[in-house]
């Protein structure tokens, strides 16, 4: 996730369309009646072909959907190392690219969202669940997280072996507000933290909550560093010189 193509690719659309109109605007007509079958000089050509496919490209890219890979085991079990994603860049509200400014408010992150976000300490992208959302008051204790007072409800699935996990590697299965999701931790311990949620500002947390550098290590994720919700999971490729699968392909909640 470390390279911004929506920055990349808003300056190529603009240098494109800015070629293409200093063209029409101040040396097509001056060639045109030189020669009226002169051709076109070859930067202006490219940019007047490249424009289309590149806007289109952009506008889908910035308001529609994105796709990203996981490069690392924070989220697992949910999401493994090699999954890409497909993220809805429209179901926080529309932005700007590159610039992020929303522009038309469509709706907000809730609790047990995957979201997509530039944390406060890194300008690269960073994918986490929301765990606290503004007005809340969040517990951590003990491996625990409780919401507004509220315990949440935990169940037990098994022993996570191998990967160099410890013997302590635990999945369980965490819901809020309705929604469950799987979960590994330990025993290890860890000390008690809380939070009381500011306007615009979310709580967010690796599902591998052992190996997971979040809000509890950096603070808590802007509003307008928001990027978008991930709905889904849409191709698997093992690092390494593996082919591609779509076993792991589903739909979020």
């Amino acid at each position: 996730m470390d390279i911004d193509l929506p920055f990349i690719l808003f300056w190529a659309v603009l240098a494109c369309g800015v070629v293409w109109l200093v063209d029409v605007l101040f040396f097509r007509r001056k060639r045109l009646a030189k020669n009226t079958e002169a051709a076109e000089p070859a930067l202006v050509e490219y940019a007047r072909a490249f424009f289309p496919v590149l806007l289109i490209v952009l506008v889908l890219r910035s308001f529609l959907a994105e796709p990203y890979q996981i490069p690392s085991e924070s989220m697992v079990p949910t999401l493994e190392v090699g999954d890409f994603i497909l993220v809805n860049k429209y179901a926080y509200g529309l932005r700007l690219p590159v610039f992020g400014t929303k522009v038309w408010d469509i709706g907000s992150p809730r609790r047990g969202d995957v979201m997509v976000f530039v944390p406060p300490h890194d300008s690269r992208y960073f994918i986490k669940r929301v765990v606290g959302i503004p007005g809340d008051r969040v517990r951590y204790d003990n491996k625990v997280l409780y919401v507004n007072g509220q315990r949440l409800k935990y169940e037990l699935i098994g022993e996570v072996t191998g990967r160099g996990y410890p013997p302590s590697m635990r999945e369980y299965r965490e819901s809020v507000d309705g929604r469950s999701h799987l979960i590994y931790k330990t025993a290890r311990f860890e000390p008690t933290q809380e939070w009381e949620i500011p306007p615009d500002r979310y709580l967010m947390l690796g599902d591998n909550r052992d190996m997971s550098q979040d809000s509890r290590y950096w603070g808590l994720a802007s509003e307008e560093n928001i990027v978008g919700k991930a709905v889904a999971v849409w191709l698997h490729k093992e690092p390494g010189w593996h082919l591609p699968s779509f076993d792991r392909n589903r739909w979020f909640d």
